[in-house]
This record gives C-alpha cells, structure tokens and sequence, in this order.
C-alpha cells in the first residue's frame, strides 16, 4: 500500500484527471458507472430474493457480498460513478486544483448519465429480460425500494452521508493498492459494509426504485423525493468525510 500522504496526491491527480475528460467521455464512462452500479444491485436482488426475511441478517450479509462487484468493475476496468466523484475531485478542490464550479458542472453531467445508465439496466435487463419481472424478485425489488422511499429526509440524508463515507473510503483505498487484488479488497469490504447495513446510495438508488416503477410499485415521485436528500448526504459524506478529513489530516506533510 501507498502511505495515506501518496494517497492523498493520488486522489488529487485523480479529481483533476476527471475533470480534463472530454465530454463524450464523460458520457460514456457515466453511463458505464450507473450501469455497472446497478448490476451490482441487480446481483444483490437475484441471491437475496429467496431468503425469508426472518433471515434479515443472512440476506443484507449474502447481498452485501456480491453487490461490490459494480465498483469493482468500475474502478478496474473503467466508470464514473458520481459518489466516487464526489471524493476524488473534492480533494482536487481542497488542493485549489479545481474550483467548486468545475466540481458541480462535473457531477451534473456524470450523475445524469449514471442514472441513464441505471435506468437502462432496471428497464431493459430487469423488466423485459424478466430479471425483476418474476416471482419472488419482482416481490424483492419493490419491497426494497418501498424500504428506501420510507425513509424521513433527515434519515435519507444521514443514510446518504454514512453511504458516502464508506464509497469515498473504498476508492482511497483502490488507491493505495499497488495491485490489482489489493485493489479488490480495499473495494470489497467497504461497500460490502454500506450495503449489509442498509446506507441509501443515490445512483444504486437510480435502479432499484424505477425498477420498482417499473413493476408498478412505486412512482416517480417517490424517486425524487428519496433522490434528494440522499444525494445531498453522498456528497457531504464524500466532500467532507474523506476528501476533507484526510486532506487537512494529510496534507501539510506534503507542503
């Protein structure tokens, strides 16, 4: 592992790197992270659906366990996902490498196209290949999703920045791998943890819920009343949580 003071120079050429993409780019590797993201989700659907609920803790532990695998796609092979984004250019911005605008254009447009991307997969691979459309994991989805649109906004947004804090750590600990299994560990247990929990993660929540709507069990409505506070939490969570801790933690040393 690099020592947490490389990491920190890492994530800082990493938040300004993402802001040079081109915007095609953006589209693409966006659209990329919303789908590998709810993949992951999907996954978590497909091996939990069928465990009874008086098994809660052996369900969010089983689903917890392969729902990772998005990020790791994502951060291996290539994405962008707008809560690591959150983290990575916000060091940027602490560094006075990047300006709060630049920040905000960069998750607007990142954020929209993972959201393209998780409605496509709730769409196309969950309703009509029947992922989602069928017995128990049509059951599966809608209560999950009933689950996140039930929360208060104060819950979602805390939820939001818990979620966060653990995604921003993930990433700082991709990072400092030096290889590729380290890589997929330090993802591994991070995400697994937000998700056995029960964080709310915005752009996972951009294919559970409108896979929901899409099966008839939730709305529009409640998407973007639960969309709102969690993404707000997400970003307080990986601004400030990590990008902000371990920047002024970290950073003098580097002066």
């Amino acid at each position: 592992m690099f020592t947490p003071e490389e990491i920190l120079q890492k994530s800082i050429t990493a938040g300004v790197n993402k802001l040079k993409k081109t915007l095609l780019a953006k589209i693409i590797l966006g659209f990329i992270g919303g789908a590998m993201i709810s993949i992951g989700f999907l996954a978590y659907v497909r091996v939990t659906a069928s465990i009874p609920n008086n098994l809660a803790s052996v369900k969010a532990l089983v689903g917890g366990a392969v729902f990772p695998i998005g990020l790791i796609i994502i951060l291996l092979a290539g994405g962008e996902l707008a809560t690591g984004n959150m983290m990575a250019v916000g060091t940027s911005i602490f560094a006075k490498k990047a300006s709060l605008v630049d920040y905000l254009k960069n998750l607007l447009v990142i954020t929209f196209f993972n959201f393209v991307g998780a409605v496509f997969v709730a769409y196309f691979f969950g309703h009509v290949v029947g992922l989602t459309h069928v017995g128990p994991f049509q059951e599966s989805v809608i209560a999950v999703a009933k689950a996140k649109t039930s929360a208060t906004f104060l819950s979602a947004f805390v939820s939001g920045i818990g979620c966060n804090w653990l995604v921003g750590i993930a990433v700082w600990l991709a990072l400092g791998a030096k290889d590729a299994a380290g890589k997929i560990m330090g993802i591994w247990f991070p995400i697994m943890i937000f998700v056995t929990v029960g964080f709310q993660h915005s752009i996972a929540n951009c294919f559970i819920i409108p896979a929901a709507i899409f099966e008839d069990g939730s709305t529009w409505g409640l998407f973007f009343q639960n969309f709102v506070p969690v993404y707000l939490g997400n970003i307080i969570g990986g601004i400030i949580f990590v990008a902000g801790f371990y920047y002024y933690s970290y950073a003098s040393k580097n002066k």
